[in-house]
C-alpha cells in the first residue's frame, strides 16, 4: 500500500485482497490465503517457476499472460517477494507514477 495511488479493492465476486493501481490489478491473493499472483515481465515466469518450482507456479487463467503465483504457505524470501510486487505495479501503473516511485518530478 505504499505504492503511489495503490488500493485494496477486492477482485470480481472474490474476498481475498487484491491490489490496483487506476483500478488495474497488480497483485492479488488466493482465497484461501495460500498464494499471492502478480503481473511479471517477459521471461520472469518461466525463470522464476523454472528456479524453484516449490515457491513459484503458473496460476490458472492468468498464467497465460505472464502472470506469476508464488506460494504464501511455503518460506519465502520476502524482500525478494516485495520486490516482485513492486516490478509488478510498475507494469501497471501510469508512466507518472512510476516517476513518482522513482522520485523523480512528474511531467506536465
Amino acid at each position: 500500500m505504499s505504492l503511489p495511488e495503490a488500493v485494496e479493492k477486492p477482485f470480481g465476486g472474490h474476498t481475498a485482497p487484491s491490489y490496483r493501481v487506476g483500478d488495474k490489478l497488480f497483485a492479488m491473493t488466493g482465497e484461501d490465503g495460500r498464494s499471492l499472483t502478480f503481473k511479471a515481465g517477459p521471461g520472469v515466469q518461466e525463470a522464476l517457476v523454472a528456479s524453484d518450482p516449490e515457491r513459484f507456479f503458473v496460476p490458472k487463467y492468468v498464467g497465460r499472460n505472464g502472470w506469476v503465483g508464488a506460494r504464501l504457505d511455503v518460506g519465502q524470501d520476502w524482500d525478494e517477494i516485495a520486490g516482485l510486487i513492486e516490478d509488478s505495479y510498475r507494469l501497471i501503473a501510469p508512466k507518472r507514477l512510476v516517476r513518482l516511485l522513482d522520485g523523480r518530478p512528474p511531467t506536465p
